[in-house]
């Protein structure tokens, strides 16, 4: 085999070592905050909003103290807005943080950090654009129609490899057909498996996936494959240097494949806007009334600039247009 040769691998096990691997994008020092903005970044809102849903789940639960584990916790922004809106509220919240990266200095000590989802979760489990960075391979229909995998070298050159086969041939057919010539999709089977593994981790609660998707209705007919660096969108290049992410096929991570052709949504499995959630926990981007400007000056420049925040979590065409996947696993009844 030549060194030429030893250069090629499929996308999924090249964008692991680039993000993961040594020196991997993702265990770096700045974090992800420090090359994009999510939604935990643009305001303080949405822990607040995470706030009132785990207050949800506590009452679904009957319970003063629940978990709240958040998957790919970046340097634990989630977890500490959320806690400081639970403060004083009565309610004991057990944080924990699934973050390949090490702990940041500093964080409050009552976050337990971690590099895997717990067992037994009874609780919030949230995951805040993880699917993402899940990695997964690359498929090209070649000039005949036939689905290849895409390989990569770590400079970025592509070129198409074998025939996809087995289980991603499956899931290639079932959710996301390729056909045209040059048309591309990410494979999303691992996003899959690791939302049922994070599913599972649950005895009791609901889980949340939040990220930008798509449906099968409407898969982007190249792919979604790209990178990001300081804040702007770049070639997707797995050397370590920039994020690597596609938009999640969030309704076959729900779902299972059904006799049939039908969905076999999972019991409990809902899939709305980031715009719908929200407005459901109170954030709804509305101007305050333009009279309580002459009332209480200072008031109403707090919630004008709470609205511009909350309208950009909103936002059509921006982070409103994530989607959130929910799944609920109820209390074993005794």
């Amino acid at each position: 085999m030549t060194d030429e040769t030893c250069q090629w691998q499929g996308w999924r096990e090249a964008t692991e070592r680039a993000l993961y691997g040594p020196g991997g994008f993702y265990l770096r020092p700045e974090g992800p905050a420090g090359h994009f903005r999510t939604s935990v970044h643009a305001s303080p809102l949405f822990a607040g909003a995470v706030a009132r849903l785990l207050h949800e789940v506590a009452e679904e639960l009957e319970s003063s103290e629940v978990d709240l584990v958040d998957v790919g916790a970046g340097r634990g922004e989630l977890l500490t807005g959320v806690l400081a809106a639970t403060a004083g509220s009565g309610l004991t919240v057990r944080p924990v943080a699934v973050e390949r990266a090490g702990r940041p200095a500093g964080l409050d000590p009552r976050i337990t950090w971690t590099d895997r989802i717990p067992p037994g979760v009874r609780g919030l489990l949230f995951a805040n654009e993880w699917l993402d960075n899940v990695p997964t391979d690359v498929a090209e229909a070649d000039a005949t129609g036939t689905a290849r995998y895409v390989e990569v070298r770590p400079d970025g050159t592509e070129r198409l490899g074998p025939p996809v086969s087995g289980p991603d041939a499956d899931w290639l057919s079932r959710w996301w057909p390729l056909s045209e010539p040059g048309s591309r999709a990410e494979i999303g089977r691992p996003r899959d498996q690791a939302w049922a593994l994070a599913v599972a981790s649950l005895s009791a609660g609901r889980a949340v996936a939040v990220d930008y998707a798509h449906l099968h209705a409407a898969r982007p007919p190249f792919g979604t494959l790209t990178g990001f660096r300081s804040g702007r969108e770049v070639p997707p290049v797995p050397d370590g240097t920039c994020d690597l992410t596609s938009h999640v096929a969030l309704d076959a991570c729900g779902a299972l494949p059904a006799a049939g052709g039908g969905t076999g949504r999972l019991p409990g499995a809902e899939l709305v806007t980031q715009r719908e959630a929200l407005r459901r926990l109170g954030v709804s981007g509305g101007r305050p009334p333009l009279a309580l400007a002459s009332t209480d000056p200072a008031g109403y420049v707090r919630a004008l600039a709470s609205a511009g925040e909350a309208a950009e979590l909103t936002a059509p065409g921006g982070l409103g247009d994530f989607l959130w996947l929910t799944q609920r696993v109820p209390a074993a009844s005794g």
